[in-house]
């Protein structure tokens, strides 16, 4: 049986997974990032993690075939640099660098969405399709392509940052510093401040009651709580969240024909409150979709863990790239 090791470097937890050649995530540990992010203390947290993983299986590290490692950014192949991981400070990181100090394994290194849609795609909501898309309704909003059973990230490899796509010209300013991006419109964060200025208007929202009066406490399972009570003010609220939601996704669909699209992230835990008016959305909204239909949208199966699993199984997706798969 051969063993991979999955990193998800997210902005409050490095979560480390040992997973098999079957595709089972046998182990999981996670250690918080801490206020100190520099990169030599980023990496030795997730060497720790790592071990306590292994030794939770009686694995050794010796007997790990690859270690993939999800980052919130891509790598530049030209430069060797990791762009801009807005997480933790990092820009033009000669990431590479660190990691062959560290490391005495095969790695692979590969932005933080694109081994989420691996991961379903491999094992999850996705398995068995050969086109997929997803978005990852978060903090911000994280997207990755499957094309022919490949990551697709376009010819320089920095490409598939669907949340910021231009939704709104010259709209809200989104933490990218363009505006009018999907991320701006489309994220729990936008929904939460979207709720916010709604709330401002109409102070007789259940929304007022549910915080206990305190707008900042806020967040995307209350919004949709009040809109299964009857608060019209969150109505409006969810219904304007989705009708974004469903441009953003109609546009990606008329570009790419995916066979099936995931929605992973908080927002997504609403399941069919948010599933099913944005299915309606992208029938009426859709190029052709009376004549060629729509694809399926489904909730992303493997939660937090896609990006382990997608991670640990990036040498599976470079064998593939090279045809050797």
């Amino acid at each position: 049986m051969k063993y991979y090791l999955g990193t998800d470097l997210g902005g409050t937890n490095i979560a480390v997974g040992v997973v098999d050649e079957e595709y089972h995530l046998v182990a999981k540990e996670s250690v918080p990032v801490g206020a100190e992010r520099s990169v030599d203390t980023v990496i030795e947290s997730m060497l720790e993690a790592a071990g306590r993983a292994l030794d939770s299986v009686n694995l050794g590290v010796e007997q790990i075939a690859s270690w993939g490692i999800g980052v919130p950014s891509c790598i530049d192949p030209k430069t060797q640099l990791l762009v801009n991981a807005n997480n933790f400070g990092w820009r033009n990181l000669p990431l590479y660098s660190y990691l062959d100090k560290y490391l005495e394994v095969p790695y692979y290194v590969e932005n933080d969405a694109d081994c989420a849609v691996l991961g379903e795609n491999l094992c999850g909501a996705a398995q068995n399709c050969e086109n997929v898309l997803m978005l990852t309704l978060g903090t911000g909003v994280g997207g990755g392509i499957i094309l022919d059973r490949k990551i697709y990230s376009g010819a320089d490899s920095m490409g598939a940052e669907l949340g910021h796509v231009k939704l709104v010209y010259n709209g809200e300013p989104c933490t990218c510093g363009q505006k009018g991006c999907m991320e701006a419109y489309c994220s729990a964060t936008a929904l939460i401040r979207q709720a916010r200025q709604a709330m401002e208007r109409n102070q007789d929202s259940l929304l007022h009651e549910l915080c206990e009066f305190d707008a900042g406490r806020v967040d995307g399972k209350m919004i949709f709580a009040a809109k299964a009570m009857g608060d019209r003010t969150a109505d409006e609220v969810i219904e304007q969240y989705i009708d974004y939601l469903a441009a953003g996704l109609s546009s990606f669909v008329t570009i790419f024909r995916p066979e099936r699209i995931i929605l992973g992230g908080g927002i997504a835990e609403a399941e069919e409150a948010l599933l099913g008016p944005l299915r309606k959305r992208l029938w009426d909204n859709t190029f052709a979709a009376a004549e060629i239909g729509v694809p399926e949208v489904r909730k992303a199966a493997l939660g937090n863990d896609a990006g382990i699993i997608g991670a640990a199984l990036l040498e599976m997706n470079a064998r593939n790239k090279s045809g050797r798969l």
